[in-house]
């Protein structure tokens, strides 16, 4: 859902972050009305002319070459995935993106299934390119409690962690998962700005939550990759996984969640697990209390016979 100046605002919201300091300028004397360098301090650091740099930003200029979008990224200290995001949104500005891209294929492969199964205790689900569920194993179902009592339409990760009660409790760190959500979409409104469902999604985000639509004002651009994320789980309590992302053929994207051996986290994988299997809670827990009691006894035999 690329906006009718996408290039112009993600300059603006980059020049905004920016302090004289952070470009090794002066800080200069008097206030200043906006925050952020002004627009005459980056053109000049660019090694563009005032004029220009302005008619970038308000999107009069819309054909800017691979050298000024070198000089761009350095003046506003872009990272590598911002760098790749100007030159989408520069593309896109001058009718360079191709057009009509295929929606991702919804029909999972019977190899990515059974590989859903083999990782098993650790949570697997295939997502589309704009998160909704195609295919989840037994631990995720539980990892994500109320996701799978939505009709299989509405099943979408980036729809329950902003939209379901349960996800404000279940995300640890909620405000670092809905930063990173928006920053992900803004990567895909460049990369593929003509997908109907990226646009619709957004829209249905912008409409229905607040906290979004003051996330994608920020224009702050990121991959899915792996991260840890910590947890709050009604049932397996607090623990924190690790998620790794593997990009499939046809538009999907399947995430992985892990845990080192001998550590709690761990643990709770087997929890999920059980819990996955038809265990109640209480069951679960006594589980764990006999399974560390075993070890302890374990411990204590190898001690005594190394006297």
């Amino acid at each position: 859902m690329p906006g009718p100046n996408e290039l112009g605002d993600f300059l603006r919201t980059r020049r905004a972050r920016l302090r004289p300091a952070d470009v090794g300028l002066p800080p200069g004397s008097g206030t200043r009305r906006t925050p952020g360098l002004r627009r005459e301090e980056i053109a000049a650091l660019a090694g563009l002319s005032i004029d220009y740099y302005i008619r970038l930003e308000q999107g009069k200029e819309t054909n800017p070459s691979g050298p000024i979008l070198d000089g761009l990224a350095r003046a506003l200290r872009l990272d590598e995935e911002e760098n790749t995001h100007l030159y989408a949104l520069a593309n896109h500005a001058a009718g360079r993106t191709a057009r009509g891209s295929l929606p991702a294929s919804r029909v999972v492969r019977p190899g990515i299934r059974q590989l859903l199964e083999t990782v098993r205790p650790c949570p697997a689900y295939v997502l589309t390119r704009t998160s909704d569920l195609l295919a989840a194993n037994p631990e995720a179902h539980v990892l994500f409690p109320g996701l799978m009592d939505w009709p299989p339409g509405q099943r979408n990760t980036i729809r329950y962690t902003f939209f379901h009660p349960a996800a404000r409790e279940l995300f640890a760190d909620w405000d670092r998962s809905a930063e990173t959500i928006a920053a992900h979409l803004r990567s895909l409104t460049a990369d593929t700005p003509d997908d109907p469902d990226v646009s619709a999604l957004i829209a249905e985000l912008l409409d229905g939550s607040p906290e979004f639509t003051q996330l994608w004002q920020r224009h702050d651009v990121r991959q899915r990759r792996g991260e840890a994320k910590p947890f709050r789980h009604p049932q397996a309590g607090e623990f924190t996984l690790t998620n790794e992302v593997l990009y499939l053929a046809d538009g999907q994207r399947m995430s992985v969640y892990q845990a080192g051996p001998g550590r709690r986290d761990h643990d709770a994988l087997t929890m999920l697990s059980m819990i996955a299997s038809g265990c109640k809670p209480e069951k679960t827990a006594r589980a764990r209390i006999e399974q560390s009691a075993d070890v302890r006894r374990r411990a204590t035999v190898v001690t005594e016979r190394s006297y």
